[in-house]
């Protein structure tokens, strides 16, 4: 049995990592608000479990079984904050922090009655991907809202849940998952995008639109006259 603490560094490695799948002492420290000594020391407990390859001054990488641990306690903490959603009335800004307690507790036939009631769902309310009961999370082509280029439309796919005042906001923008936006200007030297969503424009800055994520991409078609349209008829 791993203590819930053990599956929050799980969690986080698997979050944490990117291409060469390695994740520094201070990536984590930072991630789950402890100090690098106190990581170093959990580091080395997960490494004897075999959960983890840990190299001192170098960081860690999950195991297959540690990844497959980790991808559990993301299934849990989705399928959770969609329940809560769907069931209990809860806002999406609201869902994260509960689900962050719940995930640990539930047991396995509660997370499968609540995977039936949900109807087998694929996402979570803010996007994210909810591994099925195999533990298999599709792959995402998704890429942030401020790497589009002007012209190009898309579809939003996710937001960070990480920021219940930002999910607040973007809501109000309606910029949520499904949502068709374009992006019609990218002002230079970090200034802000300027979006059509649905009948309104708005202006956003760079560390808002990072933490949106679209699919979807469209480059814009040429119109008849030679110009370019961002839409199709």
């Amino acid at each position: 049995m791993l203590s819930q603490s053990m599956e929050d560094y799980l969690k986080a490695i698997y979050q944490l990592r990117r291409d060469d799948q390695r994740v520094s002492t201070n990536a984590i420290a930072e991630s789950l608000s402890v100090s690098p000594a106190s990581v170093t020391s959990m580091l080395k407990q997960l490494a004897s479990m075999e959960l983890i390859i840990h190299t001192p001054y170098q960081g860690a990488e999950l195991t297959d079984l540690g990844t497959r641990v980790a991808l559990e306690v993301i299934r849990h903490h989705r399928l959770i904050e969609l329940y809560l959603t769907e069931f209990l009335g809860y806002r999406w800004d609201q869902v994260h922090d509960e689900a962050e307690r719940l995930e640990h507790v539930i047991s396995e036939e509660m997370e499968d009655r609540m995977d039936r009631a949900l109807g087998r769902p694929t996402a979570d309310p803010h996007g994210d991907p909810i591994p099925n009961s195999d533990l298999v999370l599709p792959v995402s082509d998704a890429i942030m809202l401020s790497e589009l280029e002007p012209g190009q439309d898309a579809t939003i796919q996710r937001v960070s849940d990480r920021d219940s005042e930002l999910l607040r906001y973007v809501e109000r923008l309606g910029l949520v998952p499904s949502a068709e936006v374009s992006l019609l200007e990218k002002s230079p030297f970090n200034g802000p995008l300027l979006l059509q969503v649905g009948d309104h424009q708005h202006s956003i800055g760079l560390e808002l639109a990072s933490n949106i994520f679209v699919s979807n991409i469209r480059d814009p078609r040429p119109a008849a006259d030679g110009g370019t349209t961002s839409r199709a008829d």
